[in-house]
């Protein structure tokens, strides 16, 4: 495993050493680098979830490892009933220490001021949207938790823009160590990880900011923190 240092110090770290560090972990496995990850900064980490497909994975990791570690999850009103359903099945099944945190409009109040969501075609009315339901709850809840170590289930085939990543990376979004354990994992391995441990999984996830998944909502583009900035 790679030298325990700090959170602090990885986050003023410069390229060459975050490359150098993330080839030492690209070589242990998901609860390994999960484990290094929560010793740079004891007590001051936290996970973000959505509860889209795999997600069990990653919670299920991060509760093995610290069960009370704070589980960050925007409710932006928008969700289906079966990921509502799944959200409290592995609440109840992993005894999850849920934050929810919801956007100041409800989704009703939302559309009935400034109409429907907006189409996968409009660029700017998905930022807006984005900003609103989804990045002002999120760095609200960011900053009432203060969160030194930011654990995410980003991988790196979900999209172009993610693929550029690695598991560990400073984000200047929110001012954390962000640590993606399941970086480079497959399709096949989480559906594997979840029939080992009977987890269960769910499909029926819509996420309104993105419309397709290869679009950004802005939690993980440098475009999040100028909207979230405007």
């Amino acid at each position: 495993m790679p030298t325990t240092t700090t959170a602090d110090t990885l986050l003023s770290t410069d390229a060459e050493a975050l490359r150098a560090l993330n080839a030492q972990l690209r070589e242990q496995s998901p609860g390994e680098i999960l484990r290094w990850a929560l010793a740079q900064a004891p007590g001051r980490a936290i996970v973000s979830t959505n509860f889209r497909p795999y997600e069990a994975v990653l919670l299920h990791l991060a509760t093995q490892a610290q069960p009370d570690i704070p589980v960050l999850w925007v409710d932006h009103g928008y969700n289906r009933p079966a990921t509502y359903t799944h959200a409290e099945a592995l609440r109840a099944r992993l005894g999850l220490n849920l934050k929810p945190y919801l956007p100041r409009l409800s989704a009703a109040h939302r559309d009935a001021i400034h109409g429907p969501v907006p189409a996968p075609t409009d660029e700017l009315g998905l930022k807006t949207f984005s900003a609103q339901m989804k990045l002002e709850p999120f760095q609200r809840g960011m900053r009432e938790l203060a969160p030194k170590i930011w654990i995410t289930a980003l991988r790196q085939s979900q999209n172009p823009n993610r693929a550029e990543l690695d598991i560990v990376s400073a984000d200047p979004n929110f001012g954390t160590l962000k640590v993606s354990p399941l970086f480079y994992w497959s399709d096949a391995q989480l559906k594997a990880y979840l029939a080992e441990h009977g987890l269960p999984n769910e499909w029926d996830y819509y996420d309104p900011a993105k419309a397709d998944e290869k679009r950004e909502c802005g939690l993980h583009a440098t475009w999040g923190a100028q909207a979230l900035a405007s």
